[in-house]
């Protein structure tokens, strides 16, 4: 791609920030629409990005909802931007994670303004548009210097080949790959709880498809590993799509195999373990079924440094045949006298003894765990890591917070189109996301990128 020049950083006005608040209300109604005709005209322009959009997520509607959701959070607090700070660093890292360049700013700028024309027709003034160019721009400027901060903390700042070392069966449904670099240098050094992204030759696709995954386990030089589950069937809701299966898991699952070579960017993402901050407060691990992905990094990582702060992890799953790692972490947990884990398992197939290792039959229910002898609530320095379907993550983030964790220690991953959503409660009111509810607001503040991706 050509490098197009990147319009110099020019605040917006007072005026121009005042219209873009003025069309939040009309954003509320047409804004799916306006990005939905933003990413069908830019992909039939420009085929080739489709390589860096997650076509499972176009088909199902997630993408242009999720874009739509951003935009209207950046129209309500153009004027407060530091609401969205913990938003922007999500989305910058997985910006980075795909290599996104500010010519890409460019392209989507144009597309968006485009669509907002296409859409709204005479009521997008002259006035209106250069009012979103101006405050577009302004975002822009603050991600594309942000993403090359990430760039400037790495060895290597492009796509990488890497050969599959090793391809194991780690239960029914997750196998582990281990990516050796083909050049021979070390990897990356990344942070307990991020992840890498894949590129992967998709069959139903005319072009390669991105996808994020966990780092499983702690830094090793010699290889990454993530671990994956196959998605036998993705539902897609939008009118006239059908359903079919993950296709970047299920190509991972059946057709690469030892000694194939796959394309790699470097360890990103803003949900990690930081030893620096509180290293001797306790950790507190909560995972559902291959949520425990990101979390194996951090509990090996803490294996590896011999850390002796308390630490309690619990999981959900189905039973044995799901359950990926079981052994792992019961020898983990058998072999320090401050560490155990609870495990719920639907089909009551798994068993453990009542110290260290505890399992227990149906839902997981953190009302039921001992307050301070499992959730540490009696120390406020207490890290909370909570990886999961996303109603899972932001139901157990409401009831730690509402047993009295201290809501910034609570920490939940974002996979998909990065928006952890819930139902509005009145018509009036708007999903939330984690940064959203951090703050307390009604409103949406979206993981969604311009360029966006799934995990």
């Amino acid at each position: 791609m050509s490098e197009p020049v990147v319009p110099p950083m020019v605040p917006p006005t007072p005026e121009q920030i005042a219209i873009v608040k003025s069309t939040a209300p009309v954003l509320e109604v047409y804004g799916v629409t306006i990005t939905s005709t933003f990413y069908k005209n830019m992909h039939g322009d420009i085929p080739a990005l489709h390589e860096i959009f997650n076509q499972a997520n176009q088909q199902n509607g997630h993408q242009a909802r999720a874009l739509a959701m951003s935009v209207l959070a950046y129209a309500r607090y153009i004027d407060n931007l530091a609401v969205l700070g913990e938003a922007v660093e999500l989305i910058c890292q997985k910006h980075a994670s795909l290599v996104i360049a500010p010519a890409h700013y460019n392209i989507v700028g144009k597309y968006l303004l485009e669509a907002i024309k296409e859409v709204l027709g005479d009521a997008a003034t002259p006035a209106i548009i250069d009012a979103w160019g101006a405050c577009y721009w302004q975002l822009a400027h603050i991600m594309i210097n942000r993403e090359e901060e990430i760039y400037k903390e790495k060895a290597n700042r492009d796509w990488r080949a890497f050969t599959v070392e090793k391809k194991i069966k780690e239960s029914d449904e997750v196998t582990s790959f281990y990516f050796k670099p083909k050049d021979g240098k070390p990897v990356e050094v990344y942070k307990p709880g991020q992840y890498i992204t894949v590129k992967v030759a998709v069959p139903q696709q005319e072009w390669k498809q991105c996808r994020q995954y966990s780092l499983s386990t702690s830094q090793n030089p010699e290889y990454y590993r993530i671990s994956v589950k196959r998605i036998d069937g993705v539902d897609l809701k939008t009118p006239g799509a059908q359903v079919h299966p993950g296709w970047v898991s299920n190509v991972l699952h059946d057709t690469v195999q030892e000694g194939d070579t796959l394309d790699l960017t470097f360890p990103c993402g803003s949900f990690f373990l930081d030893s620096e901050t509180n290293p001797e407060a306790p950790v507190v691990l909560i995972s559902g079924g291959v949520g425990l992905t990101p979390l194996m990094a951090m509990l090996n990582t803490l294996v590896d440094t011999g850390s002796e702060r308390p630490l309690t992890w619990i999981h959900a799953t189905r039973g044995q045949s799901a359950y990926a790692f079981g052994d792992h972490i019961k020898a983990v947990m058998k072999a320090k006298s401050n560490w155990h884990a609870v495990v719920y398992n639907r089909d009551l197939t798994l068993s453990g003894d009542a110290t260290n290792y505890k399992v227990l039959g149906g839902k997981l229910d953190l009302t039921s765990l001992d307050r301070n002898a499992d959730l540490y609530l009696d120390n406020p320095k207490t890290q909370y890591f909570i990886c999961g379907p996303d109603s899972f993550m932001v139901d157990m983030k409401d009831i730690l917070v509402g047993l009295g964790a201290t809501a910034d220690n609570v920490k939940y991953e974002r996979f998909g189109t990065g928006d952890v959503v819930r139902e509005p409660k009145t018509a009036a009111s708007c999903p939330v996301s984690h940064a959203a509810a951090s703050e307390g607001m009604k409103c949406p503040v979206s993981g969604a990128t311009m360029q966006e991706q799934s995990a």
